[in-house]
Parts: C-alpha cells; structure tokens; sequence
C-alpha cells in the first residue's frame, strides 16, 4: 500500500476555533467524475474547517490514479491499495492512517459519490460536540430528497418504543423520521451509515477500525451499532448536511444482485447485524427472515442454484461468526459452471 501527500499532523485551528481538528476520509473506487466533485468540495473548505484529506484509492484501474498524483493541495494525502479491499477493507486502511498519521480530534468518513454540502463542515465546528462521540449527518439526493440508505435508526430490540412501532410500522418505526431531518435538535441513535459520519478520538478508541472482512454491505451498521453498544453516544445531527449522488445504483440493483457474488455479503452480514442488535431473539428473527431470503431466487432466472448455494454458505458463515473468507473463494463460488 502506497501513501504520498503533503498534509501536515502538525497544523493547528485559528485563532477563535474551538480545539476540534478534522480529518476526511474517502474511500473510492473506479469512479473518478464522482471523486473530483467530493475532493473538490472538501478542498474547498477553509483550513480551520478541515484538516487534511485522505483518498483511499482501492485499487481502482480507472484514471483515478493518475489523476489523484496531478493534485498537489498541501492538505490531500492518496493511499493506494493494490488489491480492492472493498468497502470495509478500504474504511479499515483510511480510517487507521487518519488516526496514525494527524492529531485530530474528529474524523468524517465518506464514499467517493457523497460529499457535504457548503457550509456543513463549519457547522460542525460550531456544535457543542462534549456530549457525543459520534455524529450522523443528514444525507440527501442531489436533488433534495432523503436518502433512504443512509437514514439513521435506533435498534428496535433494546428500544421499547421503537420496538412497538416497528411492529406497526416497518422500517418507519425504528428510523429517524423525515420530521426529525427539519429540525434543529440533535437527536439519539444506535445506526447510521459511512455518509457523513464524525466519529471522535474517543469513539474510534471504544469501537476500534471497521473489520475489514465485511468486504461490502452493512459493515457501518455493524461498526456504529457495536460503538452504541460498548457505551458510544451518537447523534443524528440535521445541521450537517450531506449529498449523495447515489440515486442510479439505488434502482439497478432491486431484486437482483449484479454480480452475484454481491448476494453472499450482503445476506451474511445482514445475519451478523440481525444477531448483534437481537440478541436473544435473534433465533426467532431467523425463523422470519431466512424463508423471505430463500424467496429472492425468483429474481435469479438462469441461476437460482447459484443463489441459494450463496445463501446457504452465507447462512452458515453469518452464524459461525465467519468473516475471513478470502474475496475470491466468494468470486469462486458465484461463478457458473
């Protein structure tokens, strides 16, 4: 892995600036129109705002290399892996050389297609952040709705409220509601996604780097809900204003993963997040969710066999606690034959 760059650990606030610095990191892959945006909008916040700048390049074989090494803002440092860790893997590097590298206070981790919109990082600096040790932005689409990804929640199984109005509501009782993004007031939660996510010097040393076996899929509702766990306070932060420019993947992968190895991470790692905000209801969840995951095959014409073999293994691995499986042992196991 390759790191180059210019940003100083040693830059400090100006004077009047609370003692919060900043550190982003991106992790991006093949979509270099996207990075120039979100690098461009960072770039362009003041210093006192933020920090320095950590692209987590992996592995793309786009132009996004050769590009990243024209960039010479004093405040950009580009890691390149040689192998695509995927999303996991790539916040576990970023986010461990933000911590190694900068004495920063906070940092705030995003994909290659998201970025906050202006004036969200001098927001930040003005929050009262003793109380938290982590924040959620709120995320948007380019144009203005909200990103039902990256919506927060509570867990519904350690929450009684939220418990009862999952059971009403779906999905709507346990995330924060649309409401809730209009307001001013910050607001408590056990999930959210790697959009537009502060986590605090103290947040990282209680939850540690993401586990960088998850490879895609889930692997920041794992992190931030093991951080709620462990004693982290995290709050859904409106003021904090984040665009994700993700309205095409939302539509091209309903009801069918393309690839198909996708299908294998996406279900064991949605077991290990069932398991862990469970607890001991996790047995009866399983009983509910796996017949609805067993049902998907419909939407697998040519290779429903395929299908249900990657969900048995991600059955068997999800409940074995299993997530040092090689990536291509997955890729082995999705190919036809």
């Amino acid at each position: 892995m390759n790191t180059s760059g210019n940003a100083s650990a040693d830059a400090s606030d100006s004077q009047g600036r609370p003692a919060s610095r900043l550190v982003a990191v991106v992790v991006t892959y093949n979509r270099l129109p996207q990075l120039k945006v979100t690098l461009s909008r960072l770039l362009q916040s003041a210093a006192e705002d933020l920090q320095a700048v950590i692209v987590f390049d992996n592995a793309s074989n786009d132009d996004s290399a050769a590009w990243l090494a024209t960039q010479h803002d004093p405040r950009l440092v580009v890691s390149r892996s040689e192998t695509n860790l995927g999303g996991a893997g790539g916040f576990a590097g970023g986010m461990a050389l933000a911590r190694d590298r900068f004495n920063s206070d906070w940092m705030v981790v995003m994909d290659d297609d998201a970025r906050p919109e202006p004036g969200a990082l001098s927001a930040f600096h003005t929050r009262d952040l003793s109380q938290w040790d982590a924040l959620a932005a709120a995320v948007y689409f380019p144009d203005g709705r909200i990103c039902e990804m990256n919506r927060p929640s509570r867990n519904p199984f350690s929450n009684g409220r939220a418990f009862w109005r999952t059971l009403l509501q779906g999905r709507d009782g346990f995330h924060v509601t649309p409401e809730a993004y209009e307001g001013t007031d910050s607001l408590n939660i056990d999930v959210t996604s790697f959009v537009g996510f502060f986590i605090s010097r103290k947040g990282l040393a209680l939850a540690g780097l993401p586990d960088p076996g998850l490879f895609l899929y889930g692997d920041d509702g794992l992190y931030t809900l093991g951080l709620s766990m462990k004693g982290g306070r995290i709050a859904f932060a409106p003021d904090l204003r984040f665009e994700h420019d993700c309205s095409t993947f939302a539509s091209s992968q309903r009801g069918r993963f393309h690839p198909l190895w996708k299908a294998y991470y996406y279900h064991r790692n949605l077991l290990l997040l069932y398991r862990m905000a469970a607890g001991w209801l996790f047995w009866p969840v399983l009983l509910v969710i796996v017949p609805k995951w067993l049902t998907k095959a419909r939407h697998h014409q040519g290779e429903r066999l395929l299908f249900l073999a990657l969900i048995g293994r991600a059955l068997r691995d999800g409940l074995l606690r299993r997530t040092n499986v090689a990536h291509k042992t997955i890729l082995a196991w999705a190919e036809k034959r």
